[in-house]
């Protein structure tokens, strides 16, 4: 059998396609980025099908930088941004609205007036999440509730629900599959992660009809093959998994203790917990890691919402940027001297806060405050609340008294970014030599399910290290930044709670 398989990474920003080789060398890579549709402030959208002609143009892309063709592939494994919600018609495969996206607050008031009812406590105790716009529940409810005709057909059957692995699912293997995998679906607020199923109770909660929703299958599984008139024959597709979780699988964080950080559009950590659902008395996410061969690994999670879209907003809203490889440069040229914290709430604030009202703000301008300054202001948001999420999870877990942090996505590309974070987190940060860590995640789900990679132990042993940043800064500096951060912080909630 070949050693080559396919990752599709549909992300936030962008569909990539990378192809591995049994040594997991990346040999094919190809990217496309898509429009950001901002209706009003709050909402996000993307366009479903723009997603999927990025998907099928970027693994034909892949496959020629590979200098290879669909039947020497083993397999696809497939991994998304997570929570984002289409809706679709069965018959004809056509969405009925554009995705709402995982960063959209337009459901904000209907969570709000959940929360007001007493819901909060069934949600976490099934779930293990908290009630907030974030997540698909509430979104899946508010389409069929806004488009003509929407709630009558999806009660009929006419409809489909999907994140975004069950959409392409769908359309890769000409609707022949309506399936995702247990990491998509615990991110929904209809499954309950200890029974391992959709929840009639939730359902009722949310006024989602069960008709619409796809099977649950482990993350490595038989998800059906493409249609052969996409890429010349068909390919099987063996993995799916939701980006953070195909990130832990890729950093090799199988034992519990270990924790992994990826660093894209947001920032989100795992710690993997092992068989226990850990709740969390700190308003982070007890959810499924991944579920293996019928057994379920859980973990804790922080989900911050902006992390490299701060960058993105340093490039293309304020302009002082051409590049975001040119951010590390400039934030080691700021003036010490100036104490500038930017709390990046563009849509709303994260765990462990949760506060979808909250809106981004600038502290401690001065007539000297200049792009420098700004730009590592950007940088430090991230490793502030990476901060924050690691004292919360060792708050709520002993497990994770001792972790050391695996980094991967865009930003670990950053030598500073990264020696600020071991420095703010008075911790060690790994960076791994393969930094597309979500992508290989998701191609060992499929290698490993049809025979072509090893199992976890075998991948695990080859998770190599390319340096490791050790905390440099002295105990006063640290303490004093993080005060500063936590005043920061502070005063934007309670901007957010007067407004």
């Amino acid at each position: 059998m070949s050693g080559y398989v396919l990752a599709i990474d549909q992300g936030t920003t962008s569909s990539r396609a990378i192809v591995f080789d049994d040594a997991f060398r990346v040999v094919g890579i190809a990217q496309q980025e898509f429009e950001q549709i901002l209706p009003r402030s709050g909402w996000v959208e993307h366009d479903p099908e723009e997603i999927w002609c990025s998907v099928v143009e970027t693994v034909r892309a892949a496959l020629a930088d590979a200098s290879l063709s669909a039947r020497d592939i083993a397999a696809i494994g497939i991994t998304n941004q997570r929570e984002t919600t289409l809706i679709w018609d069965r018959e004809t495969g056509r969405p009925i609205h554009d995705a709402i996206v995982w960063q959209d607050r337009r459901t904000a008031e209907r969570c709000r007036h959940l929360i007001a009812d007493g819901a909060e406590g069934l949600v976490a105790e099934k779930t293990g999440l908290v009630i907030d716009p974030y997540f698909a529940g509430t979104k899946i409810a508010w389409l069929l509730d806004n488009v003509d005709g929407a709630r009558a057909e999806a009660e009929a059957g006419k409809l489909a629900f999907g994140t975004v692995d069950t959409f392409l699912l769908w359309r890769l293997t000409g609707g022949r599959v309506h399936a995702t995998d247990a990491t998509n679906a615990s991110r929904t607020l209809l499954f309950d992660t200890l029974a391992n199923t959709w929840d009639d109770e939730l359902l009722r909660l949310f006024g989602v009809p069960r008709a619409l929703l796809p099977d649950v299958q482990d993350c490595a599984a038989d998800f059906g093959t493409t249609d052969p008139a996409l890429f010349g024959e068909a390919i099987a597709i063996r993995g799916v998994a939701g980006d953070q979780h195909a990130a832990t699988l890729g950093n090799a964080c199988f034992q519990p203790g270990m924790m992994k950080s990826t660093y894209g559009t947001g920032c989100f950590a795992v710690l993997n917990t092992g068989a226990e659902r850990v709740p969390s008395r700190h308003r982070l996410l007890s959810t499924i890691a991944y579920r293996l061969g019928g057994q379920t690994t859980y973990a804790l999670e922080g989900s911050i919402f902006i992390a490299g879209a701060a960058v993105q907003w340093l490039r293309d809203g304020l302009r002082i940027v051409s590049d975001a490889s040119q951010t590390g440069p400039m934030a080691e040229r700021a003036d010490d001297a100036q104490d500038v914290y930017l709390v990046p709430a563009f849509t709303g604030l994260g765990a462990p806060w949760w506060d979808p009202e909250a809106r981004g703000a600038l502290y401690g301008l001065t007539r000297n405050t200049g792009p420098n300054e700004i730009a590592r202001a950007a940088l430090e948001a991230v490793c502030f609340q990476t901060a924050d999420l690691l004292n919360a999870m060792r708050q709520d877990w002993p497990g994770a008294a001792d972790t050391v942090l695996r980094v991967d996505g865009g930003m670990v590309a950053s030598d500073w970014t990264m020696q600020r974070l071991a420095d703010l987190l008075d911790s060690p940060v790994d960076r791994p030599t393969v930094l597309e860590t979500t992508a290989l995640g998701a191609a060992w789900l499929a290698g490993h399910h049809c025979g072509a990679w090893p199992g976890m132990d075998g991948f695990a042993a080859r998770w190599k290290l390319e340096r490791r940043f050790e905390p440099r800064m002295d105990a006063v500096t640290r303490g004093a930044k993080l005060a500063g951060w936590s005043r920061a912080l502070r005063r934007t909630l309670s901007d957010a709670v007067a407004g």
